[in-house]
């Protein structure tokens, strides 16, 4: 029997790759709640998907909700981009190229950064790895296609909105007060009370800061729930909505890539539809606030004048807002911006007399009297502080500390104050 031979063969021996630290992004394009559910169901696909993969290890889904594909901002993307930058991830999962990105530019730049990193994106729909040989070209040939859609879907809904502006019919409704219902907008009546103590309050001599901070101290919170803010008051009390017409159009938005929106100066038609709907202020009311926001706006045109030497150059060192002009019975003063529109408890600064301020500088630039062109050249700006303190910060780096005094009540009294108490004097003793 012929003995058997055994021939040894060599195996070259295995390559440890090591773990593939994974991690999955996802998004929706919209805040609904069948979309939100559909974001929850691909955050838990991508999480048993990668943690059942032999040799991956699960870094986590990155997931972003009611941002679009078009803009760069989507927080979590940004994070799953430093964490790529930080070698914290070898490979990106993600559905599809729209879900990554629909502007061409945006995802060629993101996915040859990951790829110079080393680091591989798989779009599972269309099958492919960034790292491959033609995977860069077929992304720029798919981005494209991705780009058009995303174009034409924006065209479609600018068609849809425009269609009902041309009807009379409001796209959406985000104003306190209203509810929009199949293009008609209907009253809510304890956001209409609001509404009618905002008109009341300014009708009555209160400022649009007064009327937000009188609200904010009332606990009564904007239609979003936020706190209220001057601005916000501007945009109610000029409104023609709440009379009950419509102008629409009074925005648009100029691509659907950066989807900026910019207020219509004439670039698209507007529509005006007057009693629209039901109003919650009357028309004469309506009329008498513009004639009053008119006519402050001529009074404070005529306070503030021109621009002075001192505009933009005093600091507060408390809140960090610039000193504003203000016209007070007993003269101009210069008052911290946040002292001013809401109050002390929110800036406990000094309101400092304008002669006062500028007696103070003629006497650290040692000048006989204040000279506009020589604080211009050697001043950069001025820190008000606490105690009447003023810091000169000066064009050559230096600086320079003084201290001004508050004027006696005997300085305050004008000699317009001084008539005024005289008639109230003589008023009383008749």
């Amino acid at each position: 029997m012929a003995s058997s031979q055994i021939t040894r063969i060599e195996f070259m021996p295995r390559v440890n790759f090591g773990t593939k630290r994974v991690a999955a992004y996802a998004r929706v394009s919209s805040g609904k709640d069948a979309m939100l559910q559909s974001l929850a169901a691909q955050v838990s696909y991508y999480s048993d998907l990668i943690q059942k993969q032999r040799g991956w290890e699960y870094i986590g889904v990155y997931a972003d909700e009611a941002k679009t594909g078009t803009k760069d901002s989507r927080d979590n993307f940004q994070a799953l981009l430093t964490d790529c930058r930080a070698g914290k991830i070898d490979m990106v999962i993600t559905k599809s190229i729209s879900r990554f990105a629909r502007n061409t530019v945006t995802l060629l730049e993101t996915v040859r950064e990951l790829k110079s990193l080393g680091i591989d994106v798989f779009f599972e729909e269309q099958g492919i790895h960034s790292l491959s040989a033609d995977g860069e070209l077929m992304l720029t040939i798919l981005a494209s296609y991705a780009q058009e859609e995303s174009l034409s879907v924006s065209e479609n809904q600018k068609w849809r909105v425009r269609k009902n502006f041309e009807e009379g019919k409001p796209w959406d409704c985000t104003m306190l007060g209203y509810r929009a219902n199949n293009g008609v907008l209907e009253i809510v009546p304890d956001e209409a009370e609001i509404v009618r103590l905002i008109f009341k309050m300014y009708l009555d001599g209160l400022g649009k800061q007064a009327i937000a901070n009188r609200l904010n101290e009332m606990g009564i919170a904007t239609r979003m729930k936020k706190t209220w803010c001057q601005s916000t008051i501007s945009k109610m009390l000029c409104n023609e909505k709440y009379v009950g017409d419509l102008l629409l159009q009074k925005t648009f938005r100029t691509d659907h890539l950066s989807k900026q929106t910019v207020v219509n100066n004439g670039e698209l038609p507007q529509f005006f539809v007057q009693e629209a709907h039901e109003p919650i202020i009357d028309r004469a009311t309506f009329a008498s606030v513009q004639s009053e926001l008119e006519r402050r706006a001529a009074a404070v045109k005529i306070k503030r004048g021109a621009e002075t030497v001192f505009t933009g150059k005093v600091r507060c060192s408390i809140c960090g807002k610039n000193y504003r002009r203000k016209t007070t019975p007993t003269g101009f003063v210069w008052i911290c911006a946040t002292f001013n529109t809401k109050g002390k408890k929110h800036c406990a600064s000094k309101q400092i007399p304008e002669e006062t301020l500028k007696s103070a500088c003629a006497d650290v630039l040692g000048t006989e009297g204040f000279d506009d062109a020589i604080f211009a050249e050697r001043v950069a700006f001025i820190t008000a502080q606490p105690e009447n303190k003023l810091t000169f910060h000066f064009t050559d780096g230096q600086t320079a500390t003084t201290q001004w005094k508050d004027r006696s009540r005997r300085e305050s009294w004008t000699d317009d104050k001084r008539q005024k108490a005289r008639e109230q004097a003589t008023r009383r003793n008749v």
